[in-house]
């Protein structure tokens, strides 16, 4: 471990018997059982929201990575040059793998009994005499418009461009197509309910994990653990089902068996209205992945781009389809 680490690990009750180095992080082996020591940017402020979602969690049977408080009583602990860390509660157990449907459908299930509980409980700040809730996330309407006008704003750029590689020429190729699907459900979204999901799911405090993925889930023998939360935020619920849905997919090309699986194993635990599942329709229409790819782009050095990208931005065209027939067996949904 680096000093600012072994600096950190002073500041905390706690005695490591041994410490092991994974990507960006370190696992500390204590008498009380398995921790994570991770560098953090979030702020004090979050860190106490954070810490009282993930009590509450807990208090409610959920098995989750909850942060530990150091000797001073603070979330955050943080070393003589400045870099801020969490220590967390850890468990020894394996990433759910998304090539076995079982870990699949299991996450699936983990999730919907994390979102009958995941409602917020406001706190009130003592110095500012206030309430405390998290942040809102962002209107699904104002989102679709932004990425609409990225990517034409992306084709101005890559017109303009006397070199033109594989991936311009590509992006061009596909450009109508991607905009024209992405333009379609921006307009099915104003005509739908969600409006009044997105009202109805913040004012009520309802929250989301924010990234939740296989990665973030850890299988034991008798229990599910969920990792990461800390882009938890008030918003529609079915948007992590959603993004784990989408990034199943993605690996299984789009099958029609194991996403209705899915989503009949996470219907199970807890009901999905009919709204929740126009909105994830409308989610999965949307060309999410070619304007990510798109954007990474536009915002990387465009003087070269490996090869890996062209691959991406091929897929998420050539998954298109794949996508629509999807959406019309399972959604009863068509652009």
């Amino acid at each position: 471990m680096r000093e600012s680490e072994l600096e950190i690990l002073e500041q905390y009750p706690i005695e490591a018997e041994s410490t092991r180095k994974i990507r960006g992080a370190f696992f500390i082996n204590t008498k009380e059982g398995t921790m994570l020591l991770k560098e953090t940017k979030i702020s004090d402020r979050r860190a106490l929201l954070f810490y009282t979602l993930l009590c509450q969690l807990e208090e409610s049977g959920k098995y989750v990575d909850t942060p530990i408080l150091n000797s001073e009583n603070k979330l955050v602990s943080t070393a003589r040059d400045g870099s801020r860390y969490l220590l967390k509660k850890w468990y020894d157990g394996r990433e759910c793998e998304v090539r076995r449907e079982a870990d699949v459908l299991m996450a699936a299930e983990n999730l919907a009994h994390l979102h009958l509980d995941m409602k917020w409980r406001d706190i009130c700040s003592v110095e500012e005499k206030q309430e405390i809730r998290p942040p809102a996330g962002r209107h699904l309407k104002e989102e679709m418009i932004c990425h609409n006008r990225e990517l034409k704003k992306v084709r101005a750029f890559v017109r303009k461009r006397v070199n033109k590689g594989t991936f311009e020429a590509m992006y061009l190729k596909s450009f109508e197509q991607m905009y024209e699907a992405g333009k379609a459900v921006e307009e099915r979204l104003a005509n739908s309910k969600y409006d009044e999901l997105y009202k109805s799911s913040v004012e009520e405090g309802l929250l989301i994990h924010g990234d939740y993925n296989y990665h973030n889930v850890l299988l034991l023998p008798q229990k599910v653990v969920t990792t990461n939360f800390e882009h938890f935020r008030r918003d529609v619920q079915v948007l992590d089902l959603y993004y784990f849905l989408r990034k199943v997919m993605e690996k299984y090309h789009w099958s029609v068996v194991l996403g209705n699986e899915i989503l009949s194993r996470y219907n199970s635990v807890r009901t999905l209205q009919k709204e929740e599942l126009e909105y994830i329709a409308l989610k999965i229409a949307y060309p999410e992945k070619f304007w990510k790819i798109v954007n990474a782009y536009y915002h990387s050095n465009k003087a070269w781009m490996p090869e890996k990208n062209v691959e991406k931005l091929e897929l998420a065209v050539a998954q298109n389809q794949e996508k629509l027939r999807f959406l019309e067996v399972i959604f009863d949904f068509r652009l």
